[in-house]
């Protein structure tokens, strides 16, 4: 199955008020106000990744107001309603227990007016403290909801970081991932999952992770299932890693014709897609004699290379454009070394 082929898998469309807690209790240090039956936090749906800060709603002003994200409490908010008097913090927050609010979080250690606490707790809408700061709280939330409602797919193909760059082994069931991988390992290189990937787009970004059943485990075929955390070390295993390189293996049997889409020079930089992220593949036939595992360190150096600026296609190519402007109406063969060895007789 070719990499493009891969569809998403259905998202999730909602993770409940209990769920994020259970997640993010330690992170956040949370701790519960006032709330009428622990079943509010079972029955209350986070339904979008974006949070929301209702300073205007607080004001009057609904027009624009998200009522179904994450609410944060933060300074100006609660500073806002302790200058309030009793009847106008009442009808403040009438405005806001109209709606259907998941939950709301109080940041910098702040807390409610009791008048507020009390009216929140009628309408069932769950309310937690963090000493942690605003704009910090609101990273962590946002980040986990980002994993939890991102894009994925599960990937047939083997997963290594080589060199600290992420390359995705693909190819045909028996072709040799497996193999290649381990050879890797062996060498100083890393694991993330072997056989099935867990491929999860964040931003234009694609992370590349082992699912709970399949981490730190390789099979190889005719020998079985080697447990390469056990025997090579914590080095030689990592949770996820960004997918950065494609390679894509494919045979090549002696006579035949070369694959399509196979790059002899480099200077055409392929990609391929994957959840509507391009990523560079190097497409490459193999046949028994090649050093797959070398040629995979190669990859992974010459990818470091172009990051960096250096291109070496594109260098051997001004390398032949220099030598044909300097040798112009002059009779030598291509490549002559007439210049470099004259006078050299070791």
């Amino acid at each position: 199955m070719k990499l493009e082929d891969y569809k998403p898998i259905p998202a999730r469309d909602h993770i409940t008020v209990e769920d994020l807690l259970v997640r993010m209790e330690k992170k956040l240090q949370m701790q519960i106000e006032k709330c009428t039956s622990p079943v509010t936090f079972e029955n209350k749906r986070v339904v979008d990744m974006d949070l929301h800060r209702p300073g205007l709603a607080l004001a009057g002003y609904l027009d624009l107001f998200t009522h179904h994200r994450i609410q944060i409490i933060g300074n100006t908010e609660c500073r806002y309603l302790e200058k309030l008097n009793h009847t106008e913090q009442q009808a403040s927050i009438d405005t806001l227990c109209k709606f259907d609010i998941p939950l709301m979080i109080l940041t910098n250690g702040n807390s409610l007016p009791d008048a507020v606490t009390e009216q929140l707790d009628r309408h069932t809408i769950p309310v937690i403290r963090t000493p942690m700061e605003t704009t910090q709280c609101m990273f962590l939330i946002r980040d986990l909801l980002e994993d939890y409602f991102a894009m994925q797919t599960i990937v047939h193909a083997s997963m290594m970081d080589v060199y600290g760059i992420g390359i995705l082994i693909t190819g045909s069931s028996g072709i040799g991932k497996s193999e290649i991988a381990l050879d890797l390992i062996e060498r100083g290189q890393r694991l993330v999952a072997d056989d099935v990937v867990m491929i999860t787009r964040k931003g234009a970004t694609l992370m590349a992770s082992p699912t709970e059943i399949n981490k730190h485990f390789i099979e190889i075929r005719g020998m079985g299932i080697v447990d390469v955390f056990s025997m090579f070390g914590i080095r030689s295993v990592r949770y996820q890693k960004r997918v950065e390189v494609v390679l894509e293996l494919s045979t090549w049997k002696q006579g035949d014709p070369e694959p399509d889409g196979v790059n002899r020079t480099g200077l055409q930089h392929q990609t391929v897609s994957l959840l509507g992220v391009e990523l560079p593949v190097i497409r490459l036939p193999i046949r028994p004699g090649k050093n797959l595992t070398v040629i995979a360190e190669v990859i992974a150096m010459n990818y470091l290379l172009r990051h960096y600026g250096y291109d070496a296609a594109e260098a051997f190519q001004d390398q032949i454009r220099k030598y044909k402007l300097n040798r112009a109406g002059r009779n030598e063969m291509p490549g002559s070394a007439v210049d470099y060895f004259e006078g050299d007789i070791e």
